[in-house]
């Protein structure tokens, strides 16, 4: 199998950061670049890291190489301060680096959207989620892979409140979800970067949607990648 390079958009947040930690110890990425906002800790030979004004993108030219592109950008309206602010981040930004990666080469777009993404909801946030997905479905890769993931459990650098009460309270409820239900579990953040590197490994080609519960069973499925 063809050695192959990968970034990563969102490498100091919940599931980029493992995603970049599985993509280290993964023999087939030869080169793994972050480019992010604020400057991570971690060191590696194989890391290449760069931070950057998403603003100004495009006169990164050929640093934005890579055959597969891991996107896990994301931010809440309290964090961003308002729902404009919010759209800049998550959709502003990932629909220019999805077409500036394309065209610089990448093949896959690997990206982290959420349970309920529908760009005709009436939930703000969700229809955010969904106008990002109809976006990237435009932007000509070989590969489009979308994860929707339910709550992600894992310990974020800030605290979040409410999401740790529903968080709470959905692991109580887990194993009563099951059936239809199943894709409202709750899900590890290590586990939707594993999917993610597992499915990019397995370089399919078309547009895939996996919703949480499938998530979960790419998964369980690759256990090997750790």
């Amino acid at each position: 199998m063809k050695k192959r390079s990968a970034l990563v958009l969102g490498a100091t947040g919940l599931v980029g950061g493992y995603c970049l930690r599985y993509l280290l110890d993964e023999p087939m990425y030869t080169r793994v670049a972050v480019l992010a906002r604020k400057p991570i800790t971690i060191q590696h030979e194989k890391l290449v890291h760069l931070v950057a004004d998403f603003d100004e993108c495009e006169a990164l030219g050929d640093w934005m190489t890579a055959d597969d592109v891991f996107c896990c950008l994301g931010t809440t309206i309290k964090k961003a301060g308002s729902q404009d602010a919010f759209r800049r981040v998550d959709f502003d930004y990932t629909i220019k680096l999805a077409a500036l990666t394309q065209h610089c080469g990448a093949r896959q777009f690997l990206i982290v959207t959420s349970l309920g993404a529908d760009s005709h909801s009436r939930i703000f946030y969700s229809r955010v989620k969904g106008e990002i997905e109809d976006a990237l479905r435009k932007v000509p890769f070989n590969a489009l892979h979308i994860f929707r993931p339910s709550l992600l459990i894992g310990v974020r650098p800030e605290h979040r409140t409410s999401e740790i009460a529903g968080m709470l309270f959905l692991s109580g409820l887990k194993y009563a979800m099951t059936g239809p239900l199943k894709k409202y579990r709750t899900i590890r953040a290590s586990d939707v970067a594993r999917a993610m590197v597992g499915v990019a490994l397995w370089d399919m080609s078309g547009i895939r949607v996996y919703e949480s519960n499938q998530i979960q069973e790419l998964a369980d499925s690759f256990k090997n990648i750790k």
